[in-house]
């Protein structure tokens, strides 16, 4: 259900953005298909939503022990509630920074679920994939850092 949600999210967000960059037919045909995609997208936010509340809980425990993060979910709700909104009206660019804002707030929201877990073991939770034990050793960071600060420039 996360592939599905992510892919129908993109569909929105280029559908949203091609719309803004056209014009004549092309435009026509991709303000019906940013309208389609983004109920697609409603819909598989919703479903996958209510199966990871349900059946997942222990992503959520983050956010319920520590109230002042549930502003990222807030604001993506609102977000994603304003796109459509925006969209009736032909405002595709704010339909546009609503899309992204969406983008950005399941990222936070997400990276802060998980952390310091990369990857949950099903079995138990003391064999799960952390940042500290997926790292590599701190000389090995500082050569990649080097080669980086290097690399980069050039």
């Amino acid at each position: 259900m996360v592939a599905v949600t992510t892919l129908a999210l993109f569909m929105m967000h280029g559908a949203i953005y091609l719309a803004m960059k056209t014009e004549n037919r092309l435009y026509t045909k991709l303000t019906i298909l940013a309208k389609n995609f983004t109920v697609f997208f409603v819909f598989s936010f919703v479903i996958t939503t209510v199966y990871t509340l349900l059946y997942i809980p222990h992503l959520s425990d983050t956010i319920r022990s520590n109230p002042q993060f549930f502003i990222f979910p807030l604001v993506m709700m609102l977000a994603i509630a304003n796109i459509p909104r925006l969209l009736n009206k032909g405002k595709y660019r704010y339909a546009f920074v609503s899309s992204s804002i969406t983008i950005a707030c399941l990222l936070i929201t997400v990276a802060i679920e998980v952390f310091p877990n990369l990857l949950y073991a099903s079995n138990d939770p003391v064999n799960s994939i952390t940042i500290s034990n997926a790292a590599s050793s701190p000389k090995t960071m500082k050569i990649l850092l080097t080669i980086a600060l290097i690399g980069t420039p050039l």
